[in-house]
């Protein structure tokens, strides 16, 4: 899978689709990124003495920084995972290691080659579903199958071949034959997917509570060792043609893939472009710490070898990670930078601050992105065939009152436009369903009449806003 070749201005232009503002941090994170690209290029030699240049975006809670970070892994499709420094605790004490953070990231670089690899297989995984649903809508004259000479044969045969008995042989006439190729030409056309039909698929894993313990930081997953030791099971499903077809690709397509290319392409993959993205790590410097909570220090201290470089162990092998990129955030209110263990600091070169936002920024989150809060509202209520108009009067105000609301109570950036669309919207949302059809305008007029009392009444809006 090749490296994503983008230049810092594309990128910090396909930012700029999704978030407002916030210039100096786009323009870090691109630079990191292009370098990922540029240490590609090199001698493999010089390829290993180039680390990446990891970052700490600093600014206080909804003004992008995990939207930067989201917005990067999709860019350039890499494995990405974002973890809350909070939720790791230091070795020997009962929760997750932070090594962990390691495994979810191949996991997550597992998925993205197995559906690069699936793609490439899918043609030939169609014509195989095809084929099978032709056998279930033109099925043979079944043949009784040879029974086992006794039932524990018959257990040890379905053990050892880690699926269910034997299917019945089929025999099939001239007729059946001409009907199902007629039927699987049908198939290829797509002139029954509308039909209704039953199959048979594989059951999904289903991801049960973890009896692993200590064993995953060995690599060793006791869960999935014990799945592979149970015979297959099968479910029934009656659904479309249409649907049925994408149920069996996958499990065609799972055939037709090396699971062992894929596990070896994933490592590479999480190796060298992998981005781990640590929230909250101001949570977890000692300013931060109340009396009877697991050292926070300890994770500090637990973390540092992983973002210096080392080996972690997972189920699909080992990892190196000295070329993944860790970018760290934090609101650091009641602590700094410099209250990080020294050592930590080192690893994290490159310092973004990013700026409070301001009611001119509200008025563009609200407006230009593309997945900007006004269009969403719009389209939701246009579902229920009404069509709503914002006048530029309407948004400012909005925009304002988030502004106030953030100075005067709690800074939670962007996430405060939710809240007051929420209880603007709240009464047409409500009554949508029932008005069928028609024309509404959000005027200023409209905002001050359902916003008004409450922003005046500071401690109502405390609690409501």
């Amino acid at each position: 899978m090749a490296e994503i070749n983008k230049t810092p201005r594309e990128i910090v232009s396909e930012l700029d689709q999704y978030i407002v503002g916030q210039q100096d941090a786009k323009k870090a994170v691109a630079v990191a990124l292009r370098n990922r690209y540029r240490r590609l290029q090199l001698e493999e030699e010089m390829q290993q003495e180039v680390t990446p240049k990891n970052m700490l975006m600093i600014g206080p809670t909804g003004v992008g920084k995990t939207e930067i970070a989201r917005r990067l892994a999709k860019i350039v499709q890499a494995p990405f995972v974002k973890v809350e420094a909070t939720k790791f605790t230091e070795v020997g004490y009962v929760g997750r290691d932070v090594e962990s953070m390691v495994r979810d990231l191949v996991e997550n670089g597992i998925q993205i080659v197995r559906k690069e690899q699936y793609s490439r297989v899918y043609s030939r995984a169609v014509k195989k579903a095809n084929r099978r649903l032709a056998k279930v809508l033109v099925p043979g004259i079944k043949k009784e199958a040879k029974k086992a000479a006794n039932p524990y044969e018959q257990m040890m045969n379905m053990f050892q071949m880690g699926q269910e008995p034997a299917e019945p042989k089929e025999e099939l006439t001239e007729d059946i034959k001409v009907n199902r190729q007629a039927i699987f030409e049908q198939l290829e056309k797509g002139l029954l997917d509308s039909r209704e039909v039953t199959i048979e698929i594989e059951e999904p894993k289903v991801q049960g509570p973890s009896m692993n313990n200590g064993l995953e930081q060995m690599g060793i997953d006791l869960n999935e060792t014990l799945d592979a030791l149970k015979p297959k099971k099968k479910q029934e499903r009656t659904v479309t043609v249409k649907e049925a077809r994408e149920l069996l690709v996958q499990e065609e397509s799972s055939k037709l893939v090396n699971d062992a290319d894929i596990h070896s392409e994933a490592i590479r993959l999480a190796e060298s472009s992998g981005i781990i993205f640590i929230d909250e790590i101001d949570k977890i410097t000692s300013k931060s710490q109340q009396s009877g909570e697991v050292s926070r220090e300890g994770v500090q201290r637990d973390i540092l070898p992983i973002v210096e470089g080392s080996q972690v162990n997972t189920k699909y092998g080992v990892i190196n990670t000295d070329h993944i990129l860790f970018v760290a955030s934090g609101a650091f209110h009641l602590s700094k930078p410099s209250d990080l263990i020294p050592e930590l600091q080192g690893r994290f070169p490159i310092r973004v601050e990013l700026e409070d936002l301001t009611a001119e920024d509200f008025v563009k989150i609200l407006t230009e992105p593309n997945n900007a809060l006004i269009k969403q509202y719009i389209a939701l209520l246009a579902t229920e065939n009404i069509k709503v108009t914002f006048t530029i009067e309407a948004i400012e105000k909005i925009a304002q009152i988030a502004f106030d609301v953030n100075r005067d109570t709690d800074n939670i950036g962007a996430r405060r436009l939710h809240t007051i669309l929420e209880k603007l919207l709240e009464d047409l949302l409500f009554e949508a369903p029932d008005m069928q059809m028609g024309e509404i305008t959000i005027t200023e007029n409209y905002v001050n009449e359902k916003l008004a009392a409450i922003v005046s009444d500071q401690d109502l809006s405390r609690y409501i806003l």
